[in-house]
Order: structure tokens, then sequence, then C-alpha cells
């Protein structure tokens, strides 16, 4: 008994749809039942003899002529049993949304009433019994990407996702550390603490963050009243706290001597006071009148007056 291939079955197909055996028409291809290799027109490798719509399938028998060089290579193949699927060209006549029609992993409208054009042999199948099907309306070939809406063959309401896109609570339980029996409802759970758990540390980020830029800027502004840097550094330095730590900023700042001023190092002798303690320039050390007279003017002028009673002539 010569083997059979099945043509067409009614399990859900690579499209998301499956075909009725009742409604398929295949009287017109009946009449001219050719084979073809991966539905290349013109290359013609037999026929389908026996063609017969029973238990829900459409099946016929291959049979190659060997006059073509893929027909003796197909044939070979068939009879090792290494090339088994055949593929259906498919006239999509009527369809339906109809709910007691829809299949376990159905997306799409079900082929009610098609019509069968022509048969090839294939290398890899559309679904795991039979096709991988060549749908075509109008004349025109059927390009039916998954989750794309077609008018010809639409998606149907409320099951647009292939049964490998649907959620997969299983393995979500899992992955929070839940039972994979958990339900929908301890998973969204888990999840809504999760989420409360990360607006918290959020919360907490952005308070260290203004702690830490409240020392820095503390800390710069101390470096400022202490003369270590000028006012005009202060952007630069909060900058740097920023990337260094406010512990690496203290470092540096008390690695830096305070400017002084002028008035600073001018001491009487015997190190005591500054140059605003002398009352009058015979006060000033004789090693120090140099200083005075270069570094503060205005200082050795009010000595200077206090000294003679006259003002001090510019200079």
């Amino acid at each position: 008994m010569a083997k059979r291939i099945v043509i067409s079955d009614e399990s859900v197909n690579c499209y998301g749809t499956w075909i009725s055996t009742a409604g398929m028409d295949i009287s017109q291809y009946e009449k001219n039942p050719v084979l073809l290799w991966m539905h290349w027109r013109g290359v013609i490798i037999g026929c389908i003899k026996d063609v017969k719509k029973e238990d829900g399938r459409v099946t016929g028998e291959p049979w190659f002529d060997e006059v073509r060089e893929e027909s003796k290579q197909a044939k070979a193949q068939w009879e090792k049993g290494t090339l088994r699927m055949a593929s259906a060209n498919v006239d999509v006549l009527e369809y339906s949304d109809a709910q007691e029609l829809v299949k376990p992993g159905q997306y799409r409208a079900t082929v009610t009433r098609s019509k069968l054009t022509e048969v090839s042999m294939v290398d890899i199948g559309g679904n795991d019994n039979a096709l991988p099907l060549i749908l075509n309306a109008e004349g025109k070939e059927l390009k039916l990407a998954a989750g794309e809406e077609s008018e010809s063959l639409p998606l149907l309401i409320n099951n647009t996702q292939k049964p490998d896109e649907k959620m997969d609570f299983k393995a979500i339980a899992l992955k929070l550390g839940l039972p994979e029996t958990a339900t929908e409802t301890e998973i969204l759970s888990t999840i809504e603490v999760l989420l409360g758990y990360k607006t918290a540390n959020e919360q907490l980020r952005q308070e260290k963050e203004q702690m830490q830029l409240a020392g820095i800027t503390a800390a710069v502004e101390s470096a400022i009243t202490e003369r270590r840097i000028t006012a005009e550094k202060k952007d630069h330095f909060i900058a740097l706290g920023k990337q260094v730590g406010l512990e690496s900023l203290k470092l540096t700042f008390e690695a830096m001597n305070p400017a002084q001023k002028p008035t600073d190092i001018i001491r009487p002798a015997g190190g005591g006071g500054t140059a605003s303690e002398y009352k009058k320039l015979s006060d000033v050390p004789a090693d120090k009148m140099m200083e005075l007279r270069n570094n503060d003017k205005s200082t050795y002028m009010r000595l200077y007056k206090a000294e003679y009673g006259v003002d001090c002539p510019n200079y």
C-alpha cells in the first residue's frame, strides 16, 4: 500500500488559525492534482493521487514522475523517509470568529470555507502534522505576521497573543521566590511589595544625597571663611566634593594653608601683637618699618600722624 501524506488537517497552524476540512473544496484540485517542489510554479515533480477527505484530514498519495532532477531527489528522499511533509496552497473563502470554534493557541479567525489549489513537497512544515500553509484571498497571498491585523483573516478579539507570547505565571512566580503554584493575585501582591521597596529606596537615596551635599557645602564655606580657598572657587570645590566624597574633601582643605594678610605677618618686637596694636610709628621695630611702609600704607600713615601730629606725605 502506497504511503499517504497529510495535505491539511484541523490543527492550529503557523498562522494562528485552523482550516475546516469539511469546508475545504478539493474538487478543482482533483481535476489537476499537480505536485510542485517548494511551491515553485513550473517545477512539477509529480501529482497527488487518491485525494481524500476523512477523519478531519485531507490526504493523498504522492507520485513522482522522475522527469526532473528535483522529482528524482524528492522520490528518493520520500522513500527513505527524510522528506515527509506537504504544503497546501489554500484560498480562503469564508471565516468565523465564533468562540465555539476557537481552539487552544488560536489567535485568528477560523477558516470555515476554503479551496485547495496546489500541493507541494517541502522540507519544513508549518504545523506539527502537515503543512507550511499558504493562504490566499481574492487572488492574493496573505502575509500573516504574528499579531498583525488582516482584513482577509482578522485576529480574534481578546485573543491576540500566541501561546508562547502569553504570560508565564509559573516562571514569574519562581523568579519572585514564590512557589510555582502561586496565583496571579499572589504574584501581583508580591510585585506591589517590591515596588514599595523600590520607592522607599529611591527616597532614601535622595535624602542621603541631600545630606551629603549639605555637608560638602558646609565644608566649602568653612574653607572660604578660613581663607583656604577663595569664594570664586566655591562651585568648583562643591563639584569636587560630589566626586570624591566629604571626607576626602576635608583632607584636601586640611592640606591647604590659609592665606595671610600682610598685617598678619607684621609683629612687634618680642613677637607680640599686630600692626593694629601699635600706637605710633616709634612703636614699630626698626626691622619691620620698611615692611609696614611697603605693605600696609594706611597703617603706616596713621602711625606717622600719631607720631608727628601731621599727615604723612603721600608716597
